[in-house]
């Protein structure tokens, strides 16, 4: 992280954006925002839909906000949620398909960071495009 301040804004935006999750189901709003290396802060929010399976996370909702303006070079995503919870499994594997040394913050409700570590930390021996054999 740059410094204590961008840490601070990424957590604020993450808090904000979450007022705009969709999640009539779960009632667990999650936000994320994700600070690339250009410094260009992407935002993403969970959506849920009836059909359980097709609902979409904050943190892959984030990320591919990124890559579809052709940002992949991620440095620090904040996630926040009502506890400081931990990003699931599938949205790990996407952030390790970018960036292992990622900084992955996780705040609760009032902005308090419950942890924070990298990609790598959070899924060890991650599955990459380095595993695929040529």
């Amino acid at each position: 992280m740059k410094s204590e301040n961008d840490l601070r804004e990424l957590i604020d935006i993450a808090l904000a954006v979450r007022g705009k999750a969709y999640a009539p189901y779960s009632k667990y709003a999650v936000g994320a925002a994700l600070r690339t290396g250009s410094g260009k802060i992407y935002t993403g929010v969970n959506v849920e839909n009836s059909s359980y399976p097709l609902t979409i996370c904050a943190e892959r909702n984030a990320i591919f906000h990124a890559i579809t303006e052709g940002d992949s070079d991620f440095e620090t995503i904040v996630v926040a949620t009502e506890n400081g919870g931990s990003p699931c499994g599938a949205c790990r594997q996407v952030m390790a398909e970018f960036a292992l040394d990622m900084n992955v913050v996780m705040v609760d409700k009032s902005g308090k960071i419950i942890l924070q570590a990298t990609v790598d930390e959070l899924l060890p021996e991650a599955f990459t495009p380095k595993s695929l054999r040529k």
